[in-house]
């Protein structure tokens, strides 16, 4: 204390401390910066007093506001689980026809759709929903529809399956093998013109002459297809199980058929209309309108 003195160049007074000359200013802190400090410190005081703060054995101060994170998480899942039960509510009052007039529930469908389609579907139809040739699991986003390609189809192929032992209204169809009926040129010439349908290949008089005999009843003439029998479309390309003459004849002989379980006794209504309207929003989504217009596009839809 004895060493304080008055620096003459700044008019400062000196703590008294020296070192080889070297002397250090006592120069005062702003005065915003001490009431902002001063504030800090009494922000922290409330703080501590109004909200949970100080730990002790057996938990925490709870403060005098009551307030806590949990409280509050679960204060908003609350509203959460409300706005959702309430979309849940709205689902299963409004026909699925009738969904898409309202575009909100809609949206919301189409949101919940998806992700029950990653936990259900995507092991089958892969997470973007294009499906597998090599294990005949057909691609969702394609307008090919072998029961139907409108919501309300859908939903009844969601809720019965395909092949589905055991449920009663299950999407079923057969075709039966050809194995040993063919001889082979009748095979090349046959699943050449199939081919020709797509525009694949040329004309074949033979395969045309051996197609109206034993296929046309469920394909039809021009291989349209027939929804109400579950015959596949052959005039557009689209293969479930390939596309190549080789995949042709193997399909004739011995005839692939895979099977989709019946999700009406796994989900409730509700998460089955909204897979409905989420795999209907892929791409390939038919209206009623094309359904009702065009025979290839009929199908059963009763439940």
């Amino acid at each position: 204390m004895a060493n304080k003195r008055i620096d003459q160049p700044t008019g400062t007074e000196t703590v008294g401390h020296e070192w080889d000359g070297i002397e250090e200013l006592d120069t005062p802190l702003p005065r915003w910066w001490l009431w902002t400090f001063y504030l800090c410190i009494l922000f922290a005081l409330g703080y501590a007093i109004a909200y949970p703060a100080w730990p002790m054995l057996n938990g925490g101060t709870p403060g005098l506001l009551g307030w806590t994170s949990r409280g509050q998480l679960a204060k908003d899942m609350s509203v959460a689980d409300q706005a959702h039960t309430s979309m849940r509510e709205q689902l299963a009052m409004i026909p699925i026809e009738r969904l898409a007039d309202n575009s909100e529930l809609m949206k919301q469908s189409i949101i919940g759709g998806r992700a029950a389609f990653r936990v259900n579907c995507s092991q089958c139809h892969g997470s973007g929903a294009a499906g597998s040739q090599t294990l005949g699991y057909p691609n969702l986003n394609d307008d090919d529809w072998l029961w139907g390609g409108d919501i309300k189809a859908i939903e009844t192929t969601l809720f019965h399956g395909i092949r589905q032992h055991g449920d009663d209204q299950t999407r079923q169809s057969a075709m039966p093998p050809f194995d040993g009926v063919f001889k082979p040129g009748q095979l090349d010439a046959l699943s050449a013109h199939v081919l020709s349908l797509s525009g694949k290949a040329k004309a074949n008089p033979e395969g045309a002459a051996l197609f109206e005999q034993n296929c046309m009843s469920c394909h039809g003439m021009n291989g349209e297809g027939g929804r109400n029998v579950g015959a596949p479309r052959l005039n557009d390309a689209i293969w479930l199980y390939g596309g190549t003459a080789a995949d042709i004849q193997r399909q004739v002989q011995n005839p692939r058929m895979g099977e989709m379980p019946a999700w009406g006794g796994k989900l409730d209504p509700v998460t089955i209309k909204m897979l409905a309207a989420y795999v209907h929003s892929l791409g390939g989504g038919e209206n009623f309108v094309e359904a009702a217009k065009d025979p290839a596009k009929q199908t059963n839809v009763s439940h």
